[in-house]
Formats: structure tokens, sequence, C-alpha cells
């Protein structure tokens, strides 16, 4: 598909999301990675079959809002407080900050392994202190590339991003560059999503690809939501944190239309308590980035 067709196919989608197209069957809450039976499916399929089958699905709220509330809440911690469990295990504990400490780092990971969030989210120079904390723990290490802004050049992208694996990431969350999007440069866009894909999604690396939805259009906001799909990466995320605006219940749901079950949908930026976390699941979030993650499974 040439630049022309993917324009086209943006617009249309764009113009179907907007007009209420797609129907209301109800789909399984999203998974993590996708099974091999969907990648099969989806490779034998052409990118507009791609998009028109993931524009017909919304997501399963209520089977969503059944995993959060399961029997797994009120599990007790080390020192005999109470904590939701299954909310847990769909955050990444996040420490982004410029001022962000070693200390702090140990200590992210001893609440992650405490509270058995999904992974911890932390600045690359951390990562391989970061998976030397958590060997043999089930939470992930996760790290980002071309932070915050996105405008890194595509190698630079890669690099980052192989330097990462080799310190001991397994999931990178990589910022679209938006300035490239907005100009309409989506073979541009694509290429930088793909080349970071292809650099580490091989060794088991999830790929997330941040789209800063608060700068975009909804317009802007589907065309990042193909453009990640059609490159293959696992997730769409909404924010950095670090720029205005952060997630919200519309656009994740906005995110989760175009993308259908066969991507995660992270929604991160001012997520502070259980009633914001569970909101954004209930709108078709798989996954939930936070900094205040003990006080929200806490809640």
């Amino acid at each position: 598909m040439d630049e022309q067709e993917t324009r086209e196919l943006i617009e249309r989608v764009h113009a179907e999301l907007s007009s209420g197209g797609g129907t209301d069957e109800r789909s399984p809450d999203s998974t993590d990675r996708r099974s091999p039976d969907i990648k099969d499916r989806r490779a034998r399929e052409l990118p507009e079959q791609q998009i028109r089958r993931a524009i017909e699905r919304r997501i399963g709220e209520g089977a969503v809002r059944a995993n959060a509330e399961a029997g797994d809440r009120g599990a007790s911690t080390e020192d005999g407080g109470d904590w939701d469990r299954a909310l847990a295990g769909r955050i990444d504990h996040t420490a982004l900050g410029p001022a962000t400490s070693i200390e702090e780092i140990e200590w992210l990971c001893g609440e992650a392994r405490r509270y058995r969030f999904a992974s911890v989210c932390v600045p690359p120079c951390y990562v391989e202190m970061a998976a030397a904390w958590l060997t043999g723990e089930p939470v992930a290490v996760c790290t980002v590339v071309g932070f915050p802004l996105g405008t890194t050049h595509p190698e630079a992208k890669v690099r980052e991003s192989v330097l990462a694996a080799g310190d001991g990431a397994t999931e990178i969350d990589m910022v679209l560059n938006v300035g490239m999007l907005k100009s309409h440069e989506f073979g541009y866009v694509g290429e930088d999503i793909r080349a970071v894909v292809r650099a580490v999604q091989h060794r088991g690396i999830l790929v997330k690809v941040i789209l800063e939805t608060g700068l975009l259009t909804d317009e802007e906001k589907v065309a990042a939501c193909i453009l990640a799909q059609r490159a293959g990466a696992d997730f769409v995320k909404t924010s950095t944190g670090f720029s205005s605006g952060g997630a919200t219940a519309r656009d994740v749901e906005l995110m989760r239309r175009v993308v259908g079950d066969s991507m995660g949908v992270k929604a991160a930026g001012g997520i502070r308590t259980a009633q914001d976390a569970r909101r954004m699941l209930e709108h078709g979030a798989s996954r939930i980035g936070a900094s205040a993650s003990v006080a929200i499974v806490q809640s």
C-alpha cells in the first residue's frame, strides 16, 4: 500500500468512526501479546482488511470489568496491607523523571516485586540495574526510546532499542514522531516504528508506541494507530506524561476501536487513583502506566 492509499485509508477509517461506523459486537479483553493464530491471520490479510476488521469490533467492557473485580482482589502484602492483585498485574510501575536516582529505582523494583506489577518502566540508564534486581521475578523491565519528544533520528531509536534489549529490557515504549505525523509524512512515521520493531521484536520484546494524544486531532490519533498496527507494534499508548494532557477514557476507547483486539492499548498520563485506572480498563485499556501504582492498588 503506497502513501496515497494510506492517506485514503486513514481518512475512510476516521470518517467511519466519526459517523458511528462499526458494530456493537463485543470482544474479549485484549491480551498483552498477539497469539500465533492472530498473527498468522493478520499476515494473510491485506492492510485494508486488517483495519476493516479492527474497526468492526468494540472492546468487551464487561469482560475487562469482571477480570478487574475477580477473586484476586484482597490479597495481602508482606506488611499485612490489602491490595488488588488483578489490577496490579495490569500496571507498569513507572519512574521516568529526569532527577530519578538509583535509590529510587531500587525502591521501585522492590515495590514491583511486592505488588507483582506487570513491569517497571525506567530510564534507559537504569535498565541493567532493574533487570538485575528483578532477576527471577514475574515483573517485566520496560524502558523508553526517543523519549520524551519522539524527534530522535530513526537510527538512534533503533540503537537505543538494541542497547536496552542487551541490558535486559523486555518491553520498549517508543515515542512516535508527532511533527512528522502532523506533516502527513506517514511513510516516515511508519518506517520509524517498523525499524524499532524489526530491531528487537525477534527477541520477544514488546514494542509500545506512544502517540502523545494530547497533541493530536482525532484523525491524527486514528492515523497513528493504523501506522503502529501496520508496522507490527504490540501496543499503542496514550502519553509520555511529559506533554500537554494525559490519558482520557475517550482517547482510550477511540484507540481500542481502531486497533481491535489484535493490539494492546496502554493508558498513561495522569492516572493517580484506582477509579482512574478502572475507568481506563473499562474503556479498552489492557495496561496502565502510573507512578502512583501502590496507592492505586491499595485503594
